[in-house]
């Protein structure tokens, strides 16, 4: 996996700003409904879409960025933030009832994006949502982001795929793809 670490420094400065409390919302009401407990997001950057996670929640957030983890330290004092890599994720297998990435797994190469996928099924106790720029047919968007087709990329796993949709641009203005599969 190529880490363009300026690259994501400055994405991390600018995270802040992309703060969508909707979509914070959303993610928290949907594991609490499917009665989770624990919640991982891989990918968290500084840590915005955990922050409205009740403290009954066991918190993860798991980053490469050390400069953006170092900023969602100082936002949440409840979220134990890790710094790991999505194909080398520091849990046991199942040990988490909710893993989600958001806006990550386009950035990531086809090598770290199958690996990556294999450790989020691995650690996954239940749930497992992707909210990504979705393509039915996967191209690049631009020189860092390739669209990807989320729910195609489960198909050899024993998941059962519960919501296959375009977000509501209320909750996700950028237009993600919501895959929320159970774990079987």
């Amino acid at each position: 996996m190529n880490y363009d670490e300026g690259f994501w420094k400055k994405y991390a400065d600018e995270n802040e700003s992309r703060y969508n409390e909707e979509f914070a919302k959303f993610t928290k009401d949907l594991a609490i409904s499917l009665r989770c407990t624990s919640v991982l997001e891989i990918g968290c950057g500084t840590g915005i879409d955990l922050r409205l996670f009740p403290d009954t929640f066991q918190i993860y957030g798991v980053d490469l960025n050390e400069y953006a983890l170092n900023i969602a330290k100082g936002k949440s004092s409840v979220t134990d933030f890790k710094k790991g890599s999505i194909t080398d994720l520091p849990f046991e297998d199942s040990s988490v009832d909710f893993v989600f990435t958001h806006g990550l797994l386009n950035y990531l190469d086809e090598d770290t994006l199958q690996k990556g996928i294999s450790e989020i099924y691995r650690v996954s106790g239940k749930y497992i949502m992707n909210c990504e720029t979705f393509s039915k047919v996967e191209e690049k968007i631009d020189e860092n982001q390739i669209s990807r087709n989320m729910a195609k990329r489960w198909m050899d796993y024993k998941v059962r795929i519960v919501s296959d949709v375009d977000m509501h641009e209320d909750i996700e203005p950028e237009k993600k793809r919501f895959v929320l599969l159970r774990k079987l």
